[in-house]
């Protein structure tokens, strides 16, 4: 279980994310801390990552499980697809793709899968890019 010391430590972004296939919307809370310094330069890692999914009124409730979705966190815009819309995706996983780290995280645990890349290598376009309507 994350401890508050651990969420206190770190540096808090919030996303909110948007399904399209099933109008739900989701408040993403992803706490970072430095992993290294190299060369003056701070390299950030995904500690822990929190899924909330927003009811009826607007009020965030903690939720472990979003279903058929897979969710995407880059320098893009965030967004959600069906899992079974798209081959090799796994259903209630988050895809995190940043400078300094590509990873996933399961919402159940909320600790990334792995840490590849967090601390040696530098994505020069860390974006997920969009579904998007092709319409000739």
């Amino acid at each position: 279980m994350v401890t508050r010391e651990l969420m206190n430590s770190c540096w808090k972004s919030e996303h909110l994310v948007e399904s399209r296939a099933t109008g739900e919307t989701f408040l993403v809370k992803q706490y970072r801390k430095t992993a290294a310094i190299v060369e003056g330069i701070a390299k950030m890692k995904t500690e822990y990552l929190m899924v909330y999914k927003l009811d009826e009124e607007g009020n965030a409730v903690y939720t472990q499980d979003m279903g058929d979705l897979t969710m995407f966190l880059s320098k893009s815009e965030p967004f959600c697809v069906p899992s079974t819309s798209f081959h090799g995706l796994y259903p209630n996983w988050v895809y995190i793709f940043d400078f300094d780290q590509h990873t996933s995280v399961h919402p159940v645990d909320g600790y990334p899968l792995n840490a590849s890349h967090a601390t040696t290598s530098t994505f020069e376009a860390p974006y997920f890019i969009p579904p998007q309507n092709i319409v000739d």
